[in-house]
């Protein structure tokens, strides 16, 4: 079965899955491979270490500050945050719950995923930061803006993850929006 197609795919859904049965900090890079079907060396092709299985690469920073760039200019910094979360709610969430929900579980579970899920965070806020300057927004709004949309997404995904009534994650970043539209003066 090592040729069957989809690597990637099979050992992440294999990291998944030993997480969420043994905890993360149980499961080796050895019984992730055993339960793929495929190698050592293999998984080492496709992720650094185990913690990439969760997190994957660097390229959200970059595809978020591309999203904010290509926004039309006319939208404001609050209607441009809804667009591109809408857009990467839609695009890389919708479909996912369940996936998504282990995902976050395994996260909150433990200490050294909370650290890096934060270290994430403030990559993905640096990224908005300078890409709202570089529309032309002042450094403190950037700043604020880019925060905000960090936070709405957080929430919302956090939300959407565990939300029993099925709502779709832009009717969630959608209500998140709103409050807090409503608690700024």
């Amino acid at each position: 079965m090592r040729w069957a197609p989809d690597a990637r795919g099979r050992l992440q859904g294999a990291a998944l899955e030993l997480f969420s049965e043994q905890g993360y900090s149980a499961t080796t890079v050895p019984q992730i491979t055993a339960r793929a079907g495929l190698t050592t060396r293999t998984f080492f092709r496709y992720f650094a270490d185990k913690r990439e299985v969760i997190f994957g690469g660097d390229e959200i920073p970059e595809r978020a500050a591309h999203l904010i760039a290509e926004a039309p200019e006319e939208l404001e910094p609050m209607g441009v945050i809804r667009l591109v979360l809408h857009r990467v709610a839609t695009e890389q969430f919708e479909g996912y719950r369940k996936q998504t929900a282990a995902v976050r579980a395994i996260i909150h579970a433990n200490d050294s995923l909370r650290d890096r899920d934060a270290r994430k965070r403030d990559d993905l806020v640096r990224a908005a930061r300078t890409a709202f300057i570089e529309r032309g927004e002042s450094p403190l709004r950037a700043t604020v803006v880019a925060e905000l949309g960090i936070l709405v997404f957080q929430v919302a995904l956090d939300e959407w993850a565990i939300d029993e009534e099925s709502r779709s994650m832009t009717s969630v970043i959608d209500a998140v929006m709103t409050l807090i539209a409503g608690v700024s003066p």
